[in-house]
């Protein structure tokens, strides 16, 4: 384990992270227009940034349709950042007020709550 690599020692607090995953996933559920905007505004960081590395013209619109499919992918991952620091914020703060168990507890009424709203938002946007 890298605990036994390293020479000193360090707790990984698996409540918390546990905690903060719930919340971040309820908050990216039930704020997924948020999710896509943060999901869309980063790929169009991406591409701009990639543009500014390529010197020609011909050489940049050559690998475009990849290169956009790959930064889409990394905006993608990159999206559930800002969720996760807000999950761990919410958790810290229930944990605070109501206790570790509440904060786990809390975290998975916002995900099933979150989730069905979810559901919902989807299948009225369909009809």
């Amino acid at each position: 384990m890298l605990t036994e690599i390293l020479p000193f020692s360090f707790e990984i607090d698996t409540v918390a992270i546990a905690g903060a995953s719930l919340w971040s996933l309820a908050l990216y559920l039930g704020f997924s227009p948020v999710s896509e905007w943060v999901m869309e505004q980063l790929g169009r960081w991406f591409n701009f940034a990639e543009r500014s590395l390529y010197t020609s013209e011909k050489e940049f619109e050559k690998t475009r349709k990849a290169r956009e499919s790959q930064n889409a992918f990394y905006a993608s991952l990159f999206s559930i950042v800002p969720f996760l620091v807000i999950g761990a914020l919410c958790n810290w703060g229930v944990e605070i007020s109501l206790g570790r168990s509440w904060a786990i507890s809390m975290g998975i009424l916002a995900c099933m709550g979150s989730g069905i709203y979810e559901l919902g938002r989807r299948d009225g946007q369909s009809d």
